[in-house]
């Protein structure tokens, strides 16, 4: 199976979702892809929290759906196993709203009979992605501070940083209410 495309392959300024055709069928994008994130809250929701941390992003970046999903799934099983599953309530801030398109070219003998080049280049959707501004917040746990929280909640959303692409930070700050 082929590897995924690196990010740089994908510009921020693409056009988010259609595009305009004289035909207004084609004016569509068909088969999008599934959201591969699989829930958004996790933890106590009714819980009574006094403090929040949250992964913040230093730039303006694009980031996969699996990306967000192999990140989630290491920051949750790491708060469960260390503080409990009623000590913390961990939040998805982000959804992937933006399809993803590859232009597919043939490549190899005859290619140039069977492949259009550029010639209607929309592309298929091959996944998504959540675009992110900087300083807007990707996760976000809510908990009740201790040392020893504070210690092993910021070591879960350091693991959840390692899995995304560009620069982030951890910020810890009282809940905003």
């Amino acid at each position: 199976m082929a590897s995924l495309r690196p990010a740089k392959a994908y510009r921020w300024d693409s056009p988010a979702f259609t595009r305009v055709s004289k035909n207004p069928s084609d004016s569509y994008i068909s088969g999008i892809p599934a959201n591969k994130i699989n829930r958004f809250d996790m933890g106590n929701a009714k819980g009574e929290f006094t403090h929040q941390a949250s992964v913040v992003m230093d730039e303006q970046i694009q980031v996969r759906h699996n990306a967000l999903e192999a990140a989630r799934i290491t920051t949750q099983y790491t708060l469960e196993k260390d503080l409990g599953v009623t000590n913390y309530y961990f939040k998805i801030r982000t959804y992937p709203h933006h399809v993803m398109r590859e232009n597919v070219q043939a490549s190899g003998a005859g290619a140039d009979r069977v492949s259009e080049g550029m010639r209607r280049a929309f592309g298929k959707p091959v996944g998504r992605a959540a675009r992110l501004n900087k300083r807007q917040p990707i996760f976000t746990v809510f908990f009740n501070p201790t040392e020893a929280r504070i210690r092993l909640v910021k070591k879960a959303l350091n693991k959840a940083c390692k899995k995304l692409p560009g620069a982030t930070k951890i910020v810890v700050s009282e809940k905003k209410k």
